[in-house]
């Protein structure tokens, strides 16, 4: 937790009720943001996201794997979030577990939809390779290395282009003889598809500071804020998933209008994050 004078609370408070935070920031403007790519060789895609202070690393490792049986038409994807004891004191022992368990559960909802994968904003169905028997499982593993506030927009921009980092191996199946035989699979080394994320939204947070939400929020800033709510966006504008947390209650009104600013944003936040992942992959080559 950020321990703030009552003069700081002041200061930060009257920053953002005259749209001009203490780093220099109007309500609804992001930090600058930067982004490198292939980090962990050893992963199928991975990337390292500096927004701020706050630095955040996703890695993709991709596995065949068998389609559930409530679900025989959509891959898998899991999504896990450990939080570095050294990123904050507040993440050492059960503290960081608990944040660690709400960045998962949060990322999941934003990203994968309800349980059934309906909404999903990542295509599970592309996953598929043979309906019901086979399938590339996604584990999406992410660290929190440096906090300095906004960890869920963070990470979901670092997921976004680790996903676009990520080559799949092109795979030849051979269908058995019967329904019921497992088909055979040929795994290549030198092929690779790249993995589509148009569609991979990124998360935009609006924090409650007074009377007013502010984008981006900067630790000192979410140590005043009433609540907060997280919306994901594509790059179309369409909504993917929404989460709140704080216990303050919002009216219907103010989560709408929240909603708007999110949509806003994020298109400029998306051309941002687009251009420095191409720029990334550009320096790869």
């Amino acid at each position: 937790m950020v321990g703030l004078s009552e003069g700081e609370k002041q200061f930060l408070r009257g920053g953002i009720e005259h749209n001009l935070r203490a780093d220099g920031r109007t309500r609804h403007q992001f930090r600058p943001i930067s982004v490198q790519t292939a980090v962990i060789p050893q992963a199928n895609g991975s990337a390292r996201v500096r927004l701020g202070a706050t630095e955040v690393i996703a890695s993709i490792k991709a596995e065949l794997g068998k389609p559930t049986v409530l679900h025989p038409d959509k891959g898998k994807v899991s999504i896990f979030v450990d939080c570095s004891p050294t990123a904050a004191p507040i993440y050492e022992g059960k503290g960081g577990e608990e944040l660690s368990m709400e960045l998962s559960v949060a990322l999941e909802r934003c990203l994968l939809g309800g349980k059934s994968g309906a909404g999903a904003a990542i295509d599970l169905s592309s996953l598929v390779l043979v309906e019901g028997k086979v399938c590339w499982d996604l584990y999406i593993d992410a660290l929190v290395v440096s906090s300095d506030g906004n960890l869920l927009d963070s990470l979901a921009a670092a997921i976004k282009a680790a996903l676009s980092n990520t080559g799949l191996p092109k795979v030849n199946v051979v269908l058995g003889a019967s329904p019921e035989e497992q088909p055979e699979v040929d795994v290549s080394d030198e092929e690779f598809l790249q993995f589509d994320t148009s569609a991979v939204p990124v998360i935009v947070t609006l924090t409650k500071v007074g009377k007013h939400y502010i984008v981006d929020a900067t630790s000192e800033e979410e140590s005043q804020m009433s609540s907060a709510v997280s919306v994901s966006v594509n790059r179309n504008g369409q909504i993917c998933g929404l989460t709140k947390r704080g216990g303050a209650g919002l009216d219907p009104s103010v989560i709408y209008d929240m909603v708007s600013v999110a949509k806003y944003v994020s298109q400029q936040f998306i051309s941002v994050l687009d251009s420095e992942i191409a720029a990334a992959e550009a320096s790869e080559e």
